[in-house]
């Protein structure tokens, strides 16, 4: 596996996203940001999470044990790591979603929770992995928080009331499941394994570097592939800038952030399954 990653910072004080890698492996984390009128009961915070939880993840995935206990404990782990002041069973907890792929023994492992995405380019067709469970389960809410332009006090107000709902379904039964405080979490993960010879590439990819593709509509899976394998990871996220600049307002391409925290990793193999050519169909899995 040969591995390019990019990662930029969107609003927001600090990137609250994570890519990670290893000898097995690359993780791709979006941490999910809180409104700063909503009050955290994790004394921590979100990035903080995220990078415990990605080394966690990069330090456990070069065994053989299915990814999904891999993100188990993890979880686990990471909980460990919390100090006595931080409530972890309340629904105001860091979390995060997550992408990883591992190559063993000529095999490719992969596990996608929640909306972040992995692009893999297998054996005639380029299929792009998520859960899009969320949007099932608060699609109501969600479009209602974007109405109107961004940047006002309005929409601010929206989103905040939208994720006080996101917090009550999140990683409960009827919900959606992200990695947060719940081992659970894991087990509602999608996860497939991929003879390696069957796949010419792939991309794990943040919801802030997907969007050119699944938000705006602006690149098929199959040229933001190409992108990637032309220019790099930090071309496809300046392309989404410019893209994002030119929208401002959000009323083009209505988005909870109008810049968002962008993460890509780009992943080849040293043999010629790059350069073969094969149709494509764009599929999202989810």
């Amino acid at each position: 596996m040969q591995i390019t990653t990019a990662s930029s910072k969107g609003v927001g004080d600090e990137n609250e996203d994570g890519v990670f890698t290893g000898p097995g492996g690359v993780v791709v984390l979006d941490g999910l940001s809180a409104p700063k009128d909503l009050p955290m009961a994790c004394c921590h915070g979100t990035p903080w999470f995220v990078r415990q939880l990605g080394a966690r993840l990069v330090a456990l995935m070069g065994d053989e044990q299915p990814l999904a206990d891999v993100l188990r404990t993890a979880i686990e782990d990471v909980n460990a790591m919390h100090s006595g002041t931080c409530a972890l069973d309340q629904e105001a907890v860091p979390a995060a979603t997550v992408v990883m792929l591992r190559q063993r023994q000529g095999i490719l492992d992969y596990l996608v929770l929640s909306d972040s995405v992995l692009v893999l380019d297998t054996a005639g067709t380029i299929k792009a992995v998520a859960d899009t469970s969320v949007e099932d389960v608060a699609g109501e809410q969600m479009a209602a928080a974007l109405a109107g332009p961004a940047g006002t006090p309005e929409r601010a107000a929206r989103v905040s009331e939208l994720v006080a709902v996101q917090r009550t379904l999140r990683n409960s039964p009827g919900g959606y499941w992200v990695a947060s405080t719940n081992p659970e979490a894991a087990d509602h993960a999608i996860t497939g394994s991929i003879p390696a010879t069957e796949v010419r590439r792939a991309a794990l990819l943040s919801d802030g570097a997907s969007r050119l593709a699944d938000t705006f509509h602006q690149l098929s899976w199959e040229e933001l592939l190409d992108l990637l394998d032309g220019a790099g990871p930090a071309a496809l996220i300046s392309k989404t800038r410019s893209a994002e600049a030119s929208d401002a307002d959000g009323i083009r391409w209505a988005r909870f952030k109008v810049s968002d925290d962008a993460t890509a990793a780009y992943v080849t193999f040293d043999d010629a399954r790059h350069t073969q050519s094969s149709p494509a169909d764009h599929d999202r899995v989810g």
